[in-house]
This record gives structure tokens, C-alpha cells and sequence, in this order.
């Protein structure tokens, strides 16, 4: 049995965006040993009701807690809105890190001080997203767009970063916050840095002069970075490259696909042994 330095720390979302958290992760701390799991036979949660994204976050937690992970990223913005509060109960000893949409980074960066944030519907409704929004609205004078992107996470699940069908909807949901005055817009989901190439071109293409994109993956390491070195946790460097895990509920063949095509790493993908409802 690894001791708790060399333990992995645990990474999960439900699906492949997560792997953009993992890829700051990977940057920041590349002597920590990782596990990945993706919850891809129940993706995406965007628009499932509470109850189902509770569900699968715990079961997901519990599989990784049971890999003897040293730390917990969930690396999932609806997960991290429903769940996080109920997984620190179940965990109290793991550090758990969650990801939030970058809305006070946003609201800096902002010059038209209009920010539009993309993100799936559980997200944009959850009363967690909402008391965030109000917090920094009402300290910034930011006026915050909610944009709903149903659809998108799951052209990045099937690997269609650049086709017609997902150029379309990027342009569907990009085009009314520039026109509303965005000059700053959020990724409010992990699935899409994977498409912030794409997200910049349809900004520009809607009369976007300057465009600034949040992405909160680099923050979200350097918290994991930071619970880390205070529970005493930080794995000494090594000559080796730590290793990486990646397990799976959907098809382990797909993930380990997606890994080389997305993050350029080789990785054997398993399967997590369990079959959605």
C-alpha cells in the first residue's frame, strides 16, 4: 500500500471535460501520481434533476475513495453545485476541491463590464451559482449573462470539436452575449476549453472587437496545489513521471482515445464495472 504522499489524488467529472481540469493538474504538479474518472454512461449531468447528479457524484466519490485517493477534485461544475456539500460530509478528512464558474476573475477582467457565462442549465440554476452571482455582481457592478449551452457538452463526448453541428451551436449560444455587450465570457463548464478556439472564432465573427475567456482549470490546480502542501500531502519529485489511472463507466477504448487526441497522453483506460439504470 502507496503511504499517503505517494497516494494519488483522485479527478472526476462526468464525462471527458474534466480533462481539461486534469491537463493544469498534470502542468502544475507533474509528480503527482492521478486518477481519472469519467462517468460517461451517465453523461452529460447538465440536465439531469438533483437528485440523479447527487447519485452519480457519490458513487463517483465513493470509486475513487475506494482507489485510495489522497485528494478529491471534482472537476464538474454541476457536480460541484449539487454535490460538494454532501461529499465533504461523507469525506471529512479528504481534501475536496470543486470547480466554480470564474465569475471574479470575469468581473476584473471586464472593460464593458458585461460578462456572459456559459454553462449547462443545472448550473445556471443552482443556488450556489446564484448567491456567487449576486455576491459579485453586487460588489463589482457586473452585470452577469446566464447562457445555457444544452447540447454542447456532449458534441465534445462524441469528439466533434470542430464539426458544422457544434460550430452551429457555439454560434447559437456565443451571438447574443456579444450582442448584449459581452466582452468577457466564462467557460462554466469543463467541456468547454476544449472549444474556446471555436467559442473565440463565433465572438469575433458576432463583431466581438477584444474577447477575454475564463477558464478556471489553472485556479482549480493550484487549490488542489495548496491543499496539498497543508495537509503535508505534496509527492517528493521523482526522475519518473507519476502515473496516471483513468477508469470509466462508458467505453474505456473511447477514453483512452480521448486522452491521447485531447491531452497527447497514453493511458490504458478500464471500465468501472456498473451499468446505468
Amino acid at each position: 500500500m502507496p503511504t499517503a504522499v505517494h497516494a494519488p489524488a483522485g479527478i472526476f467529472d462526468s464525462g471527458l471535460g474534466g480533462l481539461s481540469v486534469l491537463r493544469h493538474v498534470r502542468r502544475l504538479l507533474p509528480h503527482e501520481a492521478l486518477v481519472y474518472a469519467a462517468d460517461s454512461a451517465f453523461a452529460p449531468y447538465g440536465g439531469k434533476d438533483e437528485a440523479a447528479v447527487l447519485a452519480r457524484t457519490v458513487a463517483m466519490a465513493d470509486f475513487l475513495a475506494a482507489q485510495g485517493v489522497k485528494a478529491l477534485v471534482i472537476a464538474c461544475n454541476t457536480a460541484t453545485a449539487g454535490a460538494i456539500v454532501e461529499i465533504r460530509k461523507r469525506y471529512p478528512a479528504l481534501p475536496v476541491v470543486g470547480v466554480e464558474p470564474g465569475l471574479k476573475p470575469a468581473a476584473l477582467q471586464t472593460r464593458s463590464g458585461t460578462v456572459g457565462v456559459l454553462a449547462t442549465e443545472r448550473t445556471l440554476a443552482s443556488q450556489r451559482f446564484l448567491a456567487l452571482e449576486a455576491q459579485i455582481a453586487e460588489a463589482s457592478g457586473v452585470r452577469f449573462i446566464g447562457q445555457p449551452c444544452p447540447g454542447l457538452a456532449d458534441q465534445v463526448e462524441k469528439g466533434e470539436l470542430r464539426s458544422p453541428a457544434t460550430m452551429a451551436l457555439v454560434r447559437r449560444f456565443v451571438e447574443p452575449l456579444i450582442a448584449a455587450g459581452a466582452d468577457t465570457l466564462v467557460l462554466g463548464c469543463t467541456h468547454y476549453p476544449f472549444l474556446a478556439a471555436q467559442i473565440e472564432s463565433a465572438a469575433r465573427q458576432s463583431g466581438a472587437a477584444s474577447l477575454a475567456v475564463i477558464d478556471t482549470g489553472e485556479a482549480v490546480a493550484q487549490q488542489l496545489a495548496r491543499l496539498l502542501a497543508e495537509h503535508g500531502l505534496l509527492r517528493p519529485p521523482s526522475e519518473t513521471p507519476a502515473p496516471i489511472a483513468a477508469w470509466t463507466t462508458g467505453s474505456a477504448s473511447s477514453l483512452g482515445t480521448a486522452m491521447r487526441r485531447l491531452l497527447h497522453l497514453t493511458v490504458a483506460a478500464k471500465r468501472i464495472a456498473e451499468r446505468p439504470d
